[in-house]
């Protein structure tokens, strides 16, 4: 006879399979999307030309992204390259610790996406006025860009 606490507690995940499968499925995709931007990341450092925008283009005073800020995106992205690894290592080999930075890594970025959708929500009208600015500097380089 089974106690009553086995029809509620699941080792299942939302696509009805095994956490630790859920975990490496989830932790080889956050993988690969990492991989793919570290590698958009090192060919923009290597033609530095073609991924360059001038502050006319962008409409203001500051470079969008210069070296230093490209630096600091390919160390991120590394870091969440090994931080999703470890999780998939974690998972794999049945070691919790490993999952643990992946874990904390997700608490982070839910926290960070709910007070933006706060922000979204109680201050629209500066959304909006952004995105208008946005949209205008767009079509102002897409101008500019059709004349040269």
């Amino acid at each position: 006879m089974s106690s009553p606490w086995a029809r509620f507690y699941s080792n299942s995940c939302c696509l009805c399979c095994h956490v630790r499968t859920g975990t490496i499925i989830l932790g080889v995709w956050y993988l690969i999307i990492n991989s793919v931007v570290l590698l958009i990341l090192l060919s923009a450092l290597t033609d530095p030309d073609k991924y360059h925008l001038t502050s006319a283009e962008l409409g203001g005073e500051f470079e969008f992204m210069d070296d230093a800020n490209m630096c600091i995106a390919t160390a991120i992205s590394l870091l969440m390259i090994l931080i999703c690894a470890m999780a998939t290592y974690g998972a794999y080999k049945q070691h919790a610790a490993w999952i643990i930075p992946f874990f904390c890594y997700q608490i982070f970025d839910f926290a960070l996406n709910t007070l933006v959708a706060i922000s979204v929500l109680v201050y629209p009208s500066t959304i909006q006025d952004y995105l208008r600015q946005l949209v205008n500097s767009l079509i102002f380089t897409s101008l500019l860009g059709c004349r040269t």
